[in-house]
């Protein structure tokens, strides 16, 4: 797993098991209803891989997969260069496969139509050469930019390849990144953990003009010192995610609770959770999170491969099914694809 400075780094997932996926099979539940994933990555790491070929095998599972949005992961980053350039190296292996999947040649889908990738936006001598690049290499796909601010005091709870660092968000550089996105056309995809949901409330207030999505219902922890503390996480998650809301330049997406510092332990259980077991364990974070946001705001996500350790594509998206089903048809329309599709600014006709 190579990080940005080049090395390699422990590798903070858990690993995907084929043949333990394999155990648990699903009908499709609404098979023609248009999806559009918010948000996935690509990757060829070691005993790891998961590039184009993989991404449209899950795709085809079933689901009517219409679009996706890649997530900058560190991936195929420039071997040489200066190290505030080589970012730029996963836009262009990334705008590749996107190539590839409009052709036509591979699927109906059309497989990273946005791409979100990474600048350090606290590089102010060079933030913008960095985009300009990314936007030079990726046209109209590059939509974005996400920058990792997930931190805790606890160390095991911290991606070894992140820069993140103790109240990064209130990091005067930063928000003047993050308000530079705006100028630029472009979107900041956040990902923290419940503990900062309130320091993102101050940086979207700061850049109020920035058009902000916060990853993996705003990453409640479960693991570490937050075990067996489920009903306080709850608590201030659900504080932090209602405070949040009250900014009108962020949106939500809905996904991701197959991390393993969630604590959810899915790959633990002898046979992959059902799309039924799944749905009753996310509702209370979907409904708080929908009821606060209001659909017009949320968007379902894979976070494939990273969740792919927890259960297979199908039924995730399966039990995203279930817990839309109370909503209403114009609900629906915007949870599984017109939130992401407006946001990332996709094409009308995706859907």
């Amino acid at each position: 797993m190579s990080n940005p400075a080049g090395g390699h780094a422990v590798n903070p997932f858990v690993m995907v098991r084929p043949e333990w996926l394999a155990l648990h099979r699903e009908e499709i539940i609404d098979p023609d209803l248009p999806i559009i994933d918010a948000h996935h990555h690509l990757w060829d790491r070691p005993g790891w891989r998961y590039l184009l070929d993989e991404l449209l095998e899950d795709f085809n599972s079933g689901h009517n997969i219409v679009a996706s949005v890649y997530v900058q992961a560190w991936a195929m980053y420039r071997a040489r260069g200066e190290a505030w350039m080589r970012p730029v190296g996963e836009t262009e292996f990334v705008n590749g496969a996107a190539a590839m999947s409009a052709s036509g040649s591979y699927s109906k889908t059309r497989a990273i139509a946005a791409i979100v990738g990474y600048a350090d936006l606290r590089d102010a001598a060079h933030v913008d050469a960095v985009l300009e690049a990314h936007a030079r290499t990726a046209g109209a796909r590059f939509r974005g930019i996400r920058q990792i601010t997930a931190w805790d005091d606890e160390p095991s709870l911290n991606n070894p390849e992140a820069e993140a660092r103790p109240g990064m968000l209130r990091d005067p550089a930063l928000r003047r990144g993050v308000a530079a996105l705006a100028k630029a056309g472009l979107t900041f995809d956040a990902w923290i953990y419940h503990t900062q949901l309130h320091d993102l409330a101050e940086l979207a207030q700061a850049a109020p003009e920035t058009p902000m999505v916060l990853n993996h219902f705003g990453g409640p922890l479960g693991i570490g010192p937050y075990e067996g503390r489920g009903d306080e996480v709850f608590k201030n998650w659900s504080a932090g995610i209602r405070a949040l809301a009250q900014c009108p330049n962020v949106s939500l997406k809905l996904g991701g609770l197959g991390l393993r510092v969630v604590g959810q332990n899915l790959s633990k259980l002898p046979k992959p959770p059902s799309s039924e077991h799944l749905a009753n364990l996310w509702r209370p974070y979907v409904e708080t999170s929908i009821e606060a946001f209001g659909a017009r705001r949320c968007m379902f996500e894979s976070n494939f491969p990273v969740d792919k350790a927890s259960y297979s594509y199908a039924v995730g998206w399966n039990a995203f099914k279930r817990l839309a089903a109370g909503a209403s048809a114009e609900e629906r329309k915007y949870l599984f694809s017109e939130t992401a599709r407006r946001f990332y600014r996709l094409d009308e006709d995706l859907v």
